[in-house]
């Protein structure tokens, strides 16, 4: 590795250091069927949305919520500790495509049906409420 895509990387890490964040790959289910749910809890408080997630009758909400909790118990890691209610909120959360596995089903007249089973990986980036404000100002 080069010089110059060394001092990137180390700089990268040194960000990712300080922020809380957690990710799901893998899952399989659809990128869209995920990202609804994604979207209902983006930019919520963290207790909010677990209490969204808890009560959506959606498949994907269970890992999403099992996804928040690990984000929360990292901040709370790296903090040193505990979350109070109103403290943290979820300040990214985005949802992208893993690879897709690829497989054929039986058709009529001897023909094969393409099926795409597909999956995504998640990422949720948790922060606290007065960073929120300090960067708005």
């Amino acid at each position: 590795m080069g010089e110059r895509k060394r001092l990137s990387a180390d700089r990268r890490k040194e960000e990712n250091k300080s922020i809380a964040f957690a990710k799901l790959l893998n899952v399989p289910t659809s990128p869209r069927k995920m990202r609804l749910v994604a979207d209902m809890v983006r930019g919520k408080e963290v207790f909010r949305a677990l209490g969204i997630l808890k009560f959506s009758n959606k498949e994907a909400a269970a890992r999403l919520e099992k996804l928040v909790r690990s984000a929360v118990a990292n901040w709370e890691q790296k903090n040193e500790r505990k979350a109070q209610d109103g403290e943290l909120y979820i300040s990214t959360i985005y949802v992208n495509c893993a690879p897709m596995l690829k497989r054929l089903r039986t058709a009529p007249q001897g023909r094969g049906y393409r099926i795409r089973k597909r999956a995504n990986h998640v990422t949720v980036i948790v922060d606290t409420i007065d960073n929120k404000n300090n960067t708005e100002a």
